[in-house]
Protein backbone atom coordinates (compact mmCIF):
# COMPACT_ATOMS: atom_id res chain seq x y z
CA UNK A 1 0.00 0.00 0.00
CA UNK A 2 1.03 3.91 0.42
CA UNK A 3 4.22 4.73 2.55
CA UNK A 4 5.62 7.90 3.65
CA UNK A 5 8.57 9.44 1.90
CA UNK A 6 10.77 8.11 -0.83
CA UNK A 7 12.90 8.13 -4.55
CA UNK A 8 15.66 8.65 -6.80
CA UNK A 9 16.18 9.86 -10.47
CA UNK A 10 17.72 7.90 -13.27
CA UNK A 11 17.73 9.81 -16.95
CA UNK A 12 17.85 9.02 -20.03
CA UNK A 13 18.19 11.41 -22.75
CA UNK A 14 18.12 12.11 -27.02
CA UNK A 15 14.93 10.14 -28.33
CA UNK A 16 11.33 11.22 -29.84
CA UNK A 17 8.54 10.71 -28.29
CA UNK A 18 4.89 11.93 -28.19
CA UNK A 19 4.08 14.46 -25.80
CA UNK A 20 0.61 15.54 -24.95
CA UNK A 21 -1.61 14.62 -27.59
CA UNK A 22 -3.66 17.39 -29.36
CA UNK A 23 -7.18 16.34 -30.82
CA UNK A 24 -7.43 17.43 -34.71
CA UNK A 25 -10.42 18.92 -35.59
CA UNK A 26 -11.34 15.60 -37.16
CA UNK A 27 -11.33 14.11 -34.10
CA UNK A 28 -7.44 12.01 -34.45
CA UNK A 29 -4.71 12.74 -32.06
CA UNK A 30 -2.29 14.63 -33.38
CA UNK A 31 1.33 13.71 -31.91
CA UNK A 32 3.16 16.81 -30.71
CA UNK A 33 6.87 15.39 -30.76
CA UNK A 34 9.76 16.79 -28.84
CA UNK A 35 13.62 15.98 -28.50
CA UNK A 36 14.88 15.12 -25.38
CA UNK A 37 11.32 16.39 -23.35
CA UNK A 38 12.25 13.65 -20.75
CA UNK A 39 10.67 13.61 -17.17
CA UNK A 40 12.85 15.28 -14.00
CA UNK A 41 12.17 16.04 -10.75
CA UNK A 42 14.48 18.77 -9.70
CA UNK A 43 14.13 20.19 -6.34
CA UNK A 44 12.90 23.64 -6.77
CA UNK A 45 9.86 25.86 -6.07
CA UNK A 46 10.23 24.37 -2.36
CA UNK A 47 9.86 20.99 -3.23
CA UNK A 48 12.44 18.26 -2.03
CA UNK A 49 11.20 15.01 -2.91
CA UNK A 50 7.20 13.27 -2.95
CA UNK A 51 5.60 9.78 -3.93
CA UNK A 52 3.05 8.66 -6.28
CA UNK A 53 4.16 10.54 -9.75
CA UNK A 54 0.75 10.43 -11.45
CA UNK A 55 0.44 12.26 -14.33
CA UNK A 56 -2.70 13.58 -16.87
CA UNK A 57 -2.69 16.01 -19.76
CA UNK A 58 -4.84 18.69 -19.10
CA UNK A 59 -4.37 19.87 -23.16
CA UNK A 60 -2.06 19.38 -25.81
CA UNK A 61 1.06 21.44 -23.38
CA UNK A 62 0.32 20.51 -20.03
CA UNK A 63 0.71 17.71 -18.30
CA UNK A 64 -0.10 18.02 -14.07
CA UNK A 65 1.40 15.68 -11.97
CA UNK A 66 0.60 14.47 -8.73
CA UNK A 67 2.48 13.70 -5.36
CA UNK A 68 1.85 12.41 -2.21
CA UNK A 69 3.24 13.26 1.25
CA UNK A 70 5.72 15.88 -0.16
CA UNK A 71 9.05 17.28 1.54
CA UNK A 72 9.19 21.29 1.21
CA UNK A 73 11.28 23.97 2.57
CA UNK A 74 11.35 27.42 1.82
CA UNK A 75 15.12 26.98 1.68
CA UNK A 76 17.24 26.59 -1.31
CA UNK A 77 19.92 24.45 -2.03
CA UNK A 78 19.17 22.05 0.62
CA UNK A 79 21.42 19.06 0.50
CA UNK A 80 19.46 16.88 2.96
CA UNK A 81 15.54 16.88 4.34
CA UNK A 82 17.35 16.88 8.39
CA UNK A 83 14.54 19.10 9.93
CA UNK A 84 12.53 19.20 6.87
CA UNK A 85 8.28 19.55 6.82
CA UNK A 86 6.51 16.91 5.42
CA UNK A 87 3.71 18.24 3.79
CA UNK A 88 1.01 14.77 4.58
CA UNK A 89 -1.50 14.84 1.22
CA UNK A 90 -0.96 15.22 -2.38
CA UNK A 91 0.79 18.35 -3.97
CA UNK A 92 0.53 19.73 -7.56
CA UNK A 93 3.21 20.47 -10.22
CA UNK A 94 2.50 20.95 -13.80
CA UNK A 95 5.33 20.39 -16.71
CA UNK A 96 5.42 21.22 -20.71
CA UNK A 97 7.71 20.66 -23.52
CA UNK A 98 9.54 23.57 -24.33
CA UNK A 99 10.34 24.64 -28.05
CA UNK A 100 13.99 23.37 -27.68
CA UNK A 101 12.80 20.01 -26.19
CA UNK A 102 13.92 20.78 -22.82
CA UNK A 103 11.23 19.02 -19.75
CA UNK A 104 10.24 22.09 -17.55
CA UNK A 105 8.45 21.59 -14.10
CA UNK A 106 6.82 23.79 -12.01
CA UNK A 107 6.00 23.04 -8.55
CA UNK A 108 2.51 24.72 -7.10
CA UNK A 109 2.95 24.16 -3.17
CA UNK A 110 0.36 25.75 -1.11
CA UNK A 111 0.70 27.79 2.31
CA UNK A 112 -1.73 28.57 4.84
CA UNK A 113 0.10 30.86 6.92
CA UNK A 114 3.63 29.90 6.98
CA UNK A 115 2.61 25.80 6.83
CA UNK A 116 2.48 24.05 4.05
CA UNK A 117 -0.46 22.15 3.25
CA UNK A 118 -1.76 19.68 0.85
CA UNK A 119 -3.56 21.52 -2.35
CA UNK A 120 -6.76 19.41 -1.57
CA UNK A 121 -8.33 19.98 1.85
CA UNK A 122 -5.40 20.67 4.01
CA UNK A 123 -7.98 19.54 7.42
CA UNK A 124 -7.64 16.15 5.76
CA UNK A 125 -5.35 13.38 4.96
CA UNK A 126 -5.71 12.79 1.38
CA UNK A 127 -3.93 10.60 -1.22
CA UNK A 128 -3.92 11.07 -4.92
CA UNK A 129 -4.73 8.37 -7.37
CA UNK A 130 -5.19 7.98 -11.14
CA UNK A 131 -6.67 11.56 -12.48
CA UNK A 132 -9.00 10.85 -15.81
CA UNK A 133 -10.59 13.47 -17.81
CA UNK A 134 -14.30 12.31 -18.80
CA UNK A 135 -16.90 14.97 -20.44
CA UNK A 136 -14.05 17.94 -20.41
CA UNK A 137 -13.91 17.66 -16.33
CA UNK A 138 -10.90 16.58 -14.11
CA UNK A 139 -11.50 13.86 -12.13
CA UNK A 140 -8.65 13.27 -9.10
CA UNK A 141 -9.49 10.15 -6.68
CA UNK A 142 -8.36 10.57 -3.44
CA UNK A 143 -7.75 8.39 -0.90
CA UNK A 144 -8.63 9.46 3.19
CA UNK A 145 -6.37 8.27 5.44
CA UNK A 146 -5.53 8.30 8.95
CA UNK A 147 -2.94 7.86 11.71
CA UNK A 148 -2.99 4.50 13.56
CA UNK A 149 -0.87 4.90 16.64
CA UNK A 150 1.68 2.58 17.79
CA UNK A 151 2.38 0.97 14.07
CA UNK A 152 5.94 1.78 13.49
CA UNK A 153 6.24 4.26 10.52
CA UNK A 154 6.37 4.29 7.51
CA UNK A 155 2.55 2.15 7.98
CA UNK A 156 1.62 3.97 10.36
CA UNK A 157 -2.09 4.43 8.69
CA UNK A 158 -5.19 3.32 7.39
CA UNK A 159 -7.67 4.11 4.28
CA UNK A 160 -10.99 5.70 5.58
CA UNK A 161 -12.45 6.65 2.82
CA UNK A 162 -12.71 7.52 -0.74
CA UNK A 163 -13.24 10.95 -2.23
CA UNK A 164 -13.07 12.77 -5.98
CA UNK A 165 -11.94 16.37 -6.65
CA UNK A 166 -14.31 17.51 -9.23
CA UNK A 167 -12.76 19.89 -11.61
CA UNK A 168 -14.37 21.53 -14.60
CA UNK A 169 -11.95 24.11 -15.26
CA UNK A 170 -8.56 23.73 -15.50
CA UNK A 171 -7.18 26.34 -17.58
CA UNK A 172 -5.87 28.98 -14.80
CA UNK A 173 -1.92 28.16 -14.85
CA UNK A 174 -1.80 27.52 -10.91
CA UNK A 175 -4.09 24.49 -9.95
CA UNK A 176 -5.05 26.59 -6.77
CA UNK A 177 -7.42 28.59 -8.40
CA UNK A 178 -9.14 25.54 -9.86
CA UNK A 179 -12.49 25.42 -8.47
CA UNK A 180 -12.99 22.10 -7.02
CA UNK A 181 -15.69 20.26 -5.90
CA UNK A 182 -15.53 17.27 -3.28
CA UNK A 183 -17.33 13.98 -4.30
CA UNK A 184 -17.42 11.53 -1.18
CA UNK A 185 -17.61 8.20 -2.47
CA UNK A 186 -17.38 6.16 0.81
CA UNK A 187 -20.56 4.55 1.36
CA UNK A 188 -21.08 4.08 -2.01
CA UNK A 189 -17.78 1.86 -2.40
CA UNK A 190 -18.02 -1.74 -1.48
CA UNK A 191 -16.31 -1.74 1.90
CA UNK A 192 -13.43 -4.61 1.00
CA UNK A 193 -11.93 -1.99 -2.02
CA UNK A 194 -8.79 -0.21 -0.31
CA UNK A 195 -8.01 1.83 -2.72
CA UNK A 196 -10.46 2.41 -5.61
CA UNK A 197 -8.20 3.91 -8.59
CA UNK A 198 -4.65 2.95 -8.26
CA UNK A 199 -5.45 2.97 -12.18
CA UNK A 200 -8.36 4.47 -13.85
CA UNK A 201 -9.48 4.99 -17.44
CA UNK A 202 -12.03 6.26 -19.56
CA UNK A 203 -13.27 3.45 -22.06
CA UNK A 204 -17.15 2.94 -23.02
CA UNK A 205 -19.51 5.21 -21.62
CA UNK A 206 -17.78 4.28 -18.05
CA UNK A 207 -14.88 5.04 -16.08
CA UNK A 208 -13.26 2.00 -14.57
CA UNK A 209 -10.62 1.22 -11.73
CA UNK A 210 -8.09 -1.58 -11.14
CA UNK A 211 -9.30 -1.48 -7.54
CA UNK A 212 -7.57 -3.04 -4.66
CA UNK A 213 -9.19 -5.47 -2.86
CA UNK A 214 -8.55 -6.64 0.21
CA UNK A 215 -10.90 -8.84 2.75
CA UNK A 216 -10.59 -10.86 5.34
CA UNK A 217 -9.00 -10.25 8.82
CA UNK A 218 -6.44 -7.91 8.41
CA UNK A 219 -6.91 -8.71 4.51
CA UNK A 220 -5.29 -12.26 4.61
CA UNK A 221 -8.35 -13.54 3.36
CA UNK A 222 -7.49 -12.07 0.11
CA UNK A 223 -5.68 -9.67 -1.93
CA UNK A 224 -5.54 -8.43 -5.48
CA UNK A 225 -6.88 -5.66 -8.20
CA UNK A 226 -9.93 -6.10 -9.40
CA UNK A 227 -12.04 -4.45 -12.16
CA UNK A 228 -14.68 -2.30 -10.94
CA UNK A 229 -16.59 0.58 -12.95
CA UNK A 230 -19.07 3.63 -13.09
CA UNK A 231 -20.86 5.19 -16.08
CA UNK A 232 -19.32 8.70 -16.50
CA UNK A 233 -23.05 9.35 -16.35
CA UNK A 234 -23.52 8.74 -12.89
CA UNK A 235 -20.43 9.98 -11.26
CA UNK A 236 -22.51 12.85 -9.65
CA UNK A 237 -25.28 10.11 -8.21
CA UNK A 238 -23.38 7.34 -8.01
CA UNK A 239 -25.69 5.30 -5.15
CA UNK A 240 -26.00 1.99 -6.39
CA UNK A 241 -24.56 2.45 -9.76
CA UNK A 242 -21.04 0.78 -9.34
CA UNK A 243 -19.79 -2.48 -10.49
CA UNK A 244 -17.81 -5.08 -10.23
CA UNK A 245 -16.63 -7.82 -12.66
CA UNK A 246 -17.13 -11.40 -11.65
CA UNK A 247 -15.33 -14.80 -12.52
CA UNK A 248 -17.68 -15.49 -14.80
CA UNK A 249 -17.35 -11.79 -16.55
CA UNK A 250 -20.67 -10.73 -15.65
CA UNK A 251 -20.90 -7.34 -13.92
CA UNK A 252 -22.26 -7.44 -10.69
CA UNK A 253 -23.78 -4.53 -8.60
CA UNK A 254 -23.03 -6.28 -5.26
CA UNK A 255 -18.98 -6.88 -4.62
CA UNK A 256 -18.76 -10.71 -3.35
CA UNK A 257 -15.08 -10.84 -2.98
CA UNK A 258 -14.52 -14.33 -3.43
CA UNK A 259 -16.23 -14.26 -6.46
CA UNK A 260 -14.68 -10.96 -8.07
CA UNK A 261 -12.33 -11.61 -10.94
CA UNK A 262 -8.90 -11.05 -9.88
CA UNK A 263 -6.74 -9.14 -12.56
CA UNK A 264 -3.37 -8.80 -10.66
CA UNK A 265 -3.07 -11.01 -7.94
CA UNK A 266 -0.18 -9.03 -6.94
CA UNK A 267 -2.30 -6.86 -5.26
CA UNK A 268 -1.06 -3.07 -6.01
CA UNK A 269 -1.96 0.21 -4.75
CA UNK A 270 -0.16 2.30 -7.96
CA UNK A 271 0.40 1.35 -11.52
CA UNK A 272 -0.96 2.32 -14.65
CA UNK A 273 -3.39 1.04 -17.61
CA UNK A 274 -2.96 2.38 -21.23
CA UNK A 275 -4.22 1.39 -24.11
CA UNK A 276 -1.64 0.84 -27.04
CA UNK A 277 -2.65 0.98 -30.49
CA UNK A 278 0.08 -0.07 -32.47
CA UNK A 279 -0.40 -3.24 -30.58
CA UNK A 280 -4.21 -3.53 -30.48
CA UNK A 281 -3.21 -3.84 -26.56
CA UNK A 282 -4.24 -2.84 -23.14
CA UNK A 283 -0.62 -2.43 -21.19
CA UNK A 284 -0.23 -2.77 -17.46
CA UNK A 285 3.08 -1.43 -16.18
CA UNK A 286 3.75 -1.73 -12.05
CA UNK A 287 5.98 -2.50 -9.82
CA UNK A 288 6.09 -5.91 -8.08
CA UNK A 289 5.41 -6.05 -4.38
CA UNK A 290 8.22 -9.20 -3.62
CA UNK A 291 11.52 -8.50 -3.27
CA UNK A 292 10.79 -4.99 -1.59
CA UNK A 293 9.80 -3.61 -5.16
CA UNK A 294 13.07 -5.55 -7.39
CA UNK A 295 11.20 -5.87 -10.73
CA UNK A 296 9.20 -4.19 -13.00
CA UNK A 297 6.20 -6.18 -14.39
CA UNK A 298 3.95 -5.66 -17.18
CA UNK A 299 0.85 -7.54 -18.42
CA UNK A 300 -1.18 -7.38 -21.83
CA UNK A 301 -4.53 -7.70 -23.05
CA UNK A 302 -7.24 -7.04 -25.59
CA UNK A 303 -10.24 -6.19 -23.85
CA UNK A 304 -9.82 -4.41 -19.83
CA UNK A 305 -12.11 -7.89 -18.83
CA UNK A 306 -9.00 -9.75 -19.66
CA UNK A 307 -7.82 -12.28 -19.67
CA UNK A 308 -4.38 -10.82 -19.56
CA UNK A 309 -1.19 -12.26 -19.51
CA UNK A 310 0.59 -13.64 -17.04
CA UNK A 311 3.01 -10.61 -15.43
CA UNK A 312 6.48 -10.95 -17.42
CA UNK A 313 9.58 -8.79 -15.91
CA UNK A 314 11.09 -5.90 -17.52
CA UNK A 315 15.06 -6.34 -17.93
CA UNK A 316 15.89 -3.57 -15.86
CA UNK A 317 17.21 -3.62 -12.17
CA UNK A 318 16.07 -1.46 -9.35
CA UNK A 319 19.35 -0.32 -7.99
CA UNK A 320 17.58 0.30 -4.71
CA UNK A 321 16.95 -2.71 -3.58
CA UNK A 322 19.81 -4.77 -5.58
CA UNK A 323 22.62 -5.89 -2.93
CA UNK A 324 25.38 -4.85 -5.53
CA UNK A 325 24.31 -1.38 -6.51
CA UNK A 326 26.02 1.58 -5.05
CA UNK A 327 22.30 2.85 -4.04
CA UNK A 328 21.50 -0.17 -1.97
CA UNK A 329 20.06 -0.17 1.73
CA UNK A 330 19.38 -2.65 3.68
CA UNK A 331 15.76 -0.68 4.88
CA UNK A 332 14.87 0.53 1.27
CA UNK A 333 12.06 -0.46 -0.49
CA UNK A 334 10.37 0.63 -3.99
CA UNK A 335 6.98 0.43 -5.38
CA UNK A 336 4.26 3.06 -7.37
CA UNK A 337 5.90 1.86 -10.92
CA UNK A 338 3.38 3.26 -14.12
CA UNK A 339 4.24 4.14 -17.39
CA UNK A 340 3.65 7.96 -18.51
CA UNK A 341 2.69 7.28 -22.13
CA UNK A 342 2.30 10.91 -23.47
CA UNK A 343 5.91 11.03 -23.12
CA UNK A 344 6.45 7.32 -24.84
CA UNK A 345 7.28 6.70 -28.37
CA UNK A 346 7.30 3.58 -30.31
CA UNK A 347 8.74 0.53 -28.53
CA UNK A 348 9.92 3.04 -25.69
CA UNK A 349 7.94 3.42 -22.71
CA UNK A 350 9.00 5.85 -20.33
CA UNK A 351 8.43 4.41 -16.44
CA UNK A 352 8.56 5.95 -12.95
CA UNK A 353 8.82 4.31 -9.89
CA UNK A 354 9.99 5.55 -5.72
CA UNK A 355 11.81 4.80 -3.34
CA UNK A 356 11.03 5.10 0.17
CA UNK A 357 12.76 3.21 4.11
CA UNK A 358 11.51 1.49 6.71
CA UNK A 359 14.50 2.71 8.68
CA UNK A 360 13.11 5.30 10.95
CA UNK A 361 12.20 8.14 8.61
CA UNK A 362 10.68 10.37 11.06
CA UNK A 363 14.62 10.28 13.03
CA UNK A 364 16.20 13.39 12.06
CA UNK A 365 19.49 11.45 11.18
CA UNK A 366 17.50 8.65 9.41
CA UNK A 367 18.83 7.36 6.04
CA UNK A 368 16.14 8.89 4.14
CA UNK A 369 16.64 12.75 5.26
CA UNK A 370 20.05 12.29 4.87
CA UNK A 371 19.62 11.40 1.16
CA UNK A 372 17.75 13.30 -1.38
CA UNK A 373 17.91 10.52 -4.02
CA UNK A 374 15.03 8.61 -2.29
CA UNK A 375 11.65 9.63 -2.10
CA UNK A 376 11.64 11.28 -5.69
CA UNK A 377 10.28 9.67 -8.79
CA UNK A 378 13.25 7.82 -10.60
CA UNK A 379 12.72 7.75 -14.69
CA UNK A 380 13.26 4.85 -16.71
CA UNK A 381 13.06 4.03 -20.72
CA UNK A 382 11.54 0.57 -21.37
CA UNK A 383 11.97 -1.10 -24.44
CA UNK A 384 9.33 -3.82 -24.68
Amino acid sequence: MKKTISAFLVLCLSIVFISCQAWSPAGKPTPITSRQCLPSFPDQNGWYGGDGAYSICLDEKRTLWLFGDTFASPQEGRKDRIGMDVILGTTLAVSVCLPDGTFSIEYFLKKKGEKFVSSFDADEWLWPQDPFIAGGVLYIPLLSVQALTGNPAPFNFRVAGHKIARISDFSARDPHLWPVEYLDWTDFIAPEIEALAPASIVHGGYAYFFSLLRHGTDGAGGRGNILTRISINAMNQPDGRFEYLGRDGRWNKKLIPGDARIIFPDGVSELSVRYHAEDGLWLAVYLSPAGRGEKLLFSTSKTLEGPWSAPVPFDKTIGEVDPGSPLYDADTFCYAGKEHQQFSSGRDLVVTYVCNSVGAPDHPQSFLRQNLFLYRPQVLIIRH
